[in-house]
């Protein structure tokens, strides 16, 4: 369902000044159980088998983002096809594999958006960080990541009222408008980004979505968020889309999270940092005072926090199911210099899920996302990459008749999505308060980091954060409709 996917790959390693965190209670080794994870795995396999379709199609698989999972358990792919960000940009840095044994506030696995921003908010608040990856850095989902920065959540403000409340729906909200004036000044001060302001429209793609467009807008405009109501006419007149009702909101922005992630890595080793590609953390153990890891290579790590920002593969170390994974597909377009319009300014998604989405990209072309499902399978998705691409293209030509639109580029990469679309930033009961979890989940994942990264700094440095309980995993246990 969620279009804008796959922001952050990422692992990262925190301490603090004050790191007042009890002892954990008991610091038995907790080693990844690949007979539970093979079980859980085949079962959610075998319906999908029930349910896909097959098809044959000549599709690149990029090995080089596949991994082995600890006990010798099948080795995932994380993207198919060509990522537009590794075409562009190609290896950026090759950061070197760790050899030595570390000793740090925080460990961060995961060197992709993600564990990038987590880690360079900790490394300028003083903390001493380290980053892993058991690929090469931004070569997970950040690679292939759409990267549109939106703070409209994949569920709409009306219906996150009905789950938890009018403040806390108001809160989620008001948290990813802010995190994108926060990515806009933090850019600002990296040479060479590509970070474009931009505005967003969000259209009723059915008839009988205008009502709802309309009552979420007024609600919206009821708690202070700017936006226009645009109907039939003016959608048609500025937009060229035959739809009843549309949001147009100023604050949006797009970027490219491969080359932000490097960046941001590299300012963390200017400050002292430590980022290690091709390698994987292997076991881990709560110990009094803090965690001890051990990597693939047999290497020791002791760190006081250890934080996992690994993107979907993170779920592997929490026996509860917090998300649900799915596929998404997008394609690249051959430049369009001068026939953009006002596609040049704005990024486009509609109400229907799963849903479609498209943005420019800095060499003007369109790039376009969606048509999202259950397969995450990496035979069965890169098999569909084509089809799904093709598909993409189609719909947009039935938006935008007049753009030559041909595909450059197309890939489909796996992502994670949870219930009620909001993140998971904190500890997990089942590790206790040392081992911390950052998981962006669903269409926001770039600026759901941004927020991870200040929630997870504010709680190393023992400071409250307004989003601590409600991106936090006890919101888990909380009932309908009660914002407490």
């Amino acid at each position: 369902m969620v279009g804008r996917w796959l922001e952050g790959m990422a692992y990262v390693s925190s301490r603090t000044a004050s790191l007042a965190a009890p002892v954990y209670p008991y610091a038995s080794a907790w080693t990844f159980r690949p007979d539970v994870w093979a079980e859980r795995t085949r079962h959610a396999h075998a319906r999908q088998h029930q349910t896909v379709s097959r098809g044959r199609w000549n599709v690149v698989s990029l090995q080089c983002a596949a991994f082995a999972l600890p006990g010798g358990t099948r080795p995932v792919d994380l993207k198919s096809g060509h990522p537009y960000w590794l075409v562009k940009n190609g290896l950026l840095h090759a950061f070197p594999r760790l050899v030595e044994e570390v000793r740090c506030d925080v460990l961060i696995v995961g060197a992709g958006i993600t564990g990038a921003l987590i880690g360079d908010h900790l490394a300028r608040a003083g903390l001493q960080v380290c980053v892993i990856d058991r690929r090469e850095a931004g070569w997970g989902s950040t690679a292939a990541s759409t990267a549109l920065l939106q703070y409209e959540i994949d569920t709409e403000l009306q219906d996150l009222a009905e789950r938890y409340g009018i403040d806390d729906a108001v809160l989620a909200y008001r948290s990813c408008l802010q995190a994108i004036g926060s990515l806009r000044r933090l850019t600002r001060n990296l040479r060479g980004i590509d970070f474009q302001p931009m505005q967003s429209l969000y259209f009723a793609s059915r008839w009988y979505h205008q009502r709802r467009i309309e009552r979420e807008g007024a609600l919206r405009r009821a708690h202070g968020f700017k936006l226009e109501i645009l109907q039939r006419a003016a959608l048609q007149q500025r937009f060229g889309i035959d739809s009843g009702a549309g949001l147009l909101t100023p604050v949006a922005a797009e970027t490219d999270p491969y080359q932000l992630a490097h960046r941001l890595l590299g300012r963390i080793e200017a400050r002292g940092g430590r980022v290690h590609a091709r390698t994987a953390l292997e076991r881990f153990t709560p110990v009094r005072g803090g965690v001890h890891v051990e990597t693939d290579g047999g290497v020791s790590i002791r760190c006081q926090q250890l934080v996992f920002a690994a993107g979907y593969e993170a779920q592997r170390w929490i026996d509860q199911s917090v998300a649900s994974n799915r596929s998404s597909y997008a394609f690249v377009s051959e430049p369009l210099p001068g026939l953009l319009g006002p596609l040049d300014k704005t990024l486009v998604w509609e109400s229907a899920r799963p849903y479609l989405y498209l943005r420019r990209t800095a060499d003007d072309r369109l790039l376009v996302g969606g048509e999202d499902d259950h397969v995450d399978i990496p035979m069965r998705r890169d098999a569909l990459v084509e089809r799904r691409a093709e598909t993409l293209r189609r719909r947009v030509l039935a938006l935008f008749p007049a753009l030559p639109l041909k595909v450059a580029f197309a890939w489909a990469g796996t992502f994670a999505e949870t219930a009620d679309g909001l993140p998971f930033f904190g500890p997990h009961e089942q590790h206790g308060p040392r081992v911390h979890f950052a998981l962006a989940y669903g269409g926001n994942g770039i600026t759901y980091s941004l927020i991870g990264a200040e929630l997870l700094r504010d709680r190393f440095l023992g400071k409250s954060h307004p989003c601590t309980a409600l991106f936090g995993f006890p919101r888990l246990k909380r009932k309908a409709g009660r914002s407490g």
